[in-house]
């Protein structure tokens, strides 16, 4: 059993007023995944502090590093590249010298989804209070990144849905259409190529949610198994 896991069942299970011995059965299951049998001291209402907090702690601490400059841009594992059914676009700019209005276009794409992330906490925290009880169990009984990969996977077209008028502003902020036009324009100007013109709202939104959902996967890691991450008494003396 993943701590991560079983606390964020307890939340769910604490929070619709499930019945007492539920809430201890899975309040036994955060003890033995710690192996902090001192842990059958805390209060219920201490256990449900200290997991929400987590999870506050989690999608803010994401979101935090998504949204400051370079939260995208220069993070590797999140930056948003050029939209891959365009690629033909990307190289043929480069072949007739648009290689630094490609650079700035992918950068401001990249500060699109960072200036659109700093909206998203207050999202995320809505979407983890639609997780029914049956929905924890099964977080429950899943391996690493069971959490986040269930709100991926139940929230992403309503996710979506919210996020794309933020993303939608967020790229006008940035003028990203400024960097894009002058280089589909000229590449559809040349004589029997395809004609392209990507959805950029639709691609960001998608690219941004997916480096947010990363970097959630990896703040529910660092506070399951890393006591430094543990940021307050309350996280310190549920999860210790």
């Amino acid at each position: 059993m993943k701590i991560w896991l079983a606390a964020l069942c307890l939340v769910l299970f604490a929070t619709t007023a499930h019945s007492q011995n539920v809430i201890n059965q899975i309040k036994k299951g955060v003890n033995a995944a710690t192996g902090n049998s001192s842990g059958s001291n805390l209060s219920n209402d201490e256990v449900i502090k200290g997991l929400k907090e987590a999870l506050s702690v989690g999608t803010n601490n994401a979101t935090g590093k998504a949204s400051r400059t370079d939260g995208f841009f220069k993070n590797p594992l999140i930056k948003i590249p050029f939209p891959p059914e365009a690629k033909v676009v990307e190289s043929t700019a480069k072949n007739i010298g648009m290689s630094s209005q490609v650079d700035r276009f992918v950068m401001t794409m990249n500060r699109a989804a960072e200036e659109a992330s700093k909206e998203a906490a207050p999202i995320f925290i809505n979407a983890v209070k639609t997780i029914t009880i049956t929905d924890g169990l099964t977080i429950l009984r899943g391996g690493d990144g069971a959490a986040t990969n269930y709100l991926k996977g139940r929230t992403q077209n309503e996710l979506t849905t919210k996020f794309s008028p933020i993303v939608k502003r967020a790229i006008n902020k940035v003028q990203l259409t400024k960097f894009w036009n002058p280089i589909i324009t000229k590449y559809n100007k040349i004589p029997g190529v395809k004609r392209q013109n990507p959805d950029l709202d639709k691609y960001v939104t998608q690219k941004a949610l997916e480096g947010l959902f990363r970097l959630i996967s990896d703040e529910e890691n660092k506070i399951r198994k890393d006591p430094a991450a543990r940021v307050s008494d309350i996280l310190r003396k549920v999860f210790g």
